[in-house]
């Protein structure tokens, strides 16, 4: 038998069937009738219940409703997304209208974005006064320079500014406006921009500066990592060099191939010598700027100096033009790089006079490694990592009782060293990927909301994982993650605005027609005698009576309904009240 498919009937005829079908259901043979009286298949009338069926469960089932982002859940949504996710403004956008979600115009976030931004403040304040050491930096948007103040134990962002200059005077009043937040700098760690010490060594007369180590000996590794590039150069044209050679037929170009790959063996020989020996001699500067010996044994001041010299001058003698010219301004900078081995120098002495040489020196090294297992990849981690659990074990069989409280203060005082402004570069990382989404034209608020982002997320690892920089700095836990929090503090802020005082209106008449001199009540011309020490308020409520009482009069002869409250907002929308309203009642 062929089937075709029967167009002809309507929707209202498949219900008819269906209808049938539910009456005669259990009836034998009734199901082949129904089919041959509407000329079709016992299939196609199965299929008509089934679908039937189907769509009446779902029509007299409890309704589902449909999955839409909650209000609750809409503002973390956008927010994870700009802070955590990283995301430009215009592609949260886009994510936003793909999932019909709402508001979703670039405009309208960029406005919510700044709201949340003006809630929080630019700088930190704490209750009390406490002592701090910054790590200051400068990063620039478009042409403006933006300044940058961390706490370097806890790296919490004191102070984020988008500024005009980075002159002198800029950066004092940016210090000094943390000393007014109760913020008092025993040190500051940064770069040499002439600008951020001259203002710093202002503002704080009796802190000291530490000149920042990464900055002073970068050009010096730059110049390493070039000779490495060249002595590969030299390596690669060695090897051309003795393959043209071999291939080489006559016996003049025998010869002639011969000279070229002797000129380029002799060069690759020097290129080695030169990398190798730099190389060699900067691993010594590096360990000559630890704070202890491989034996665990502080370092003093003037044995830096004479290990510093000696390295330094041994470089000297590399034969490489460009060197001299980098080491001059590290040998007239040699006495800020030992600022921070004085501290070294104190500290030790403090630590003898509590617990003897030996605990010291094994304590310091198992700080030492500790330090380094946190700067390390791979195998070295773990390596540094058994050593640092060695030495505490040595320290903790000489100490027993008292071993976890001279860890304790061991490791304190060691932490609270600071040599580099290294860690002020992680915030600078954080705030550059914003100023290329929005093409360098940041605003304070943006960096505001950077700012309370970096202070309230907690560490994902390192040896400050799951504590956020706030916490670290006061020592107080929070009370829930950065997103509820910024959104507790923008609620607070708008709460705050809306009971805050709104200024006194003025009563702008209609344009329409002349205006004619209008007439002060008495409760005006008595405060503006007064106007420098009663407020304002009465004056309001004064001039509301009096507008509301010619509005009512008015509304009483014309005969039109008045709304309640006061009225004489309404006056400001020109042709919503006659003119003369104020001729015939001397408004």
């Amino acid at each position: 038998m062929k089937f075709t498919r029967r167009y002809d009937l309507d929707p209202q005829t498949r219900i008819d069937i269906v209808k049938d079908v539910w009456i005669h259901q259990g009836i034998y043979g009734k199901m082949t009738q129904i089919a041959q009286d509407y000329q079709i298949s016992r299939t196609f009338l199965y299929q008509l219940t089934w679908s039937a069926q189907h769509h009446l469960e779902i029509l007299f089932s409890d309704p589902q409703p449909v999955v839409t982002p909650p209000e609750s859940l809409f503002e973390p949504l956008i927010l994870l997304a700009r802070l955590e996710g990283n995301c430009s403004i215009p592609s949260l956008s886009a994510i936003l209208k793909r999932l019909a979600y709402r508001p979703n115009s670039i405009g309208d976030l960029s406005e919510t974005f700044q709201a949340y931004g003006a809630c929080v403040p630019s700088t930190l304040s704490v209750p009390q006064t406490q002592l701090v050491f910054y790590l200051s930096d400068e990063l620039f948007a478009l042409q403006s320079p933006i300044l940058i103040t961390l706490e370097a134990q806890s790296t919490a962002i004191l102070k984020i500014q988008l500024a005009s200059d980075r002159c002198a005077p800029t950066w004092q009043t940016h210090f000094e406006d943390l000393r007014d937040h109760h913020f008092h700098s025993i040190g500051m760690a940064s770069d040499r921009g002439v600008g951020l010490v001259a203002g710093y060594q202002a503002a704080c007369q009796d802190a000291i500066w530490v000149c920042d180590q990464f900055h002073e000996f970068q050009d010096l590794f730059k110049r390493c990592h070039q000779l490495e590039r060249q002595a590969y150069r030299a390596i690669a044209r060695e090897h051309e060099r003795a393959e043209t050679f071999y291939n080489a037929k006559s016996e003049a170009n025998l010869q002639k191939r011969l000279e070229q790959y002797e000129r380029a063996q002799q060069t690759c020989e020097q290129a080695m010598v030169k990398y190798d020996q730099l190389d060699v001699l900067l691993h010594l500067l590096r360990e000559a700027l630890h704070f202890c010996t491989d034996f665990g044994r502080l370092r003093t001041v003037a044995g830096v100096r004479s290990e510093l010299m000696a390295v330094l001058s041994l470089i000297e003698e590399i034969e490489d033009a460009k060197l001299p010219h980098i080491l001059k301004p590290i040998w007239s900078h040699l006495d800020d790089l030992l600022v921070p081995f004085k501290q070294v120098e104190s500290i030790h002495t403090e630590l003898l006079d509590l617990m003897p040489e030996s605990v010291v020196d094994a304590l310091v090294l198992a700080w030492h490694h500790d330090h380094l297992s946190h700067q390390s990849h791979g195998r070295k981690t773990h390596y540094h990592q058994r050593e640092s659990q060695q030495w505490l074990d040595f320290a903790q069989g000489l100490l027993d009782d008292q071993f976890d409280l001279f860890k304790a203060l061991v490791f304190e005082k060691l932490d609270s060293i600071v040599k580099a402004s290294s860690l002020v570069e992680m915030v600078n990382s954080l705030i550059r990927p914003f100023l290329n989404t929005c093409r360098g034209q940041i605003t304070q608020e943006t960096l505001n909301l950077i700012m309370f982002y970096h202070n309230h997320r907690r560490y994902k690892g390192g040896k400050r994982k799951g504590k956020a920089p706030i916490e670290l700095l006061t020592g107080e836990t929070l009370e829930g993650d950065w997103v509820e929090l910024l959104i507790q503090h923008k609620r607070e802020a708008e709460q705050n605005a809306s009971v805050a005082p709104t200024p006194p209106l003025e009563l702008v008449p209609s344009s329409q027609g002349p205006t004619p001199p209008t007439q002060t009540p008495d409760e005006q011309l008595s405060l503006e005698d007064g106007a420098d020490s009663a407020p304002l308020w009465p004056f309001v409520d004064a001039e509301a009576a009096y507008i509301d009482s010619c509005l009512a009069a008015w509304a009483q002869v014309e005969r039109v309904m008045l709304p309640r409250g006061h009225l004489y907002p309404l006056l400001d929308r020109p042709g919503v009240w006659p003119t003369k309203l104020f001729t015939t009642f001397g408004g």
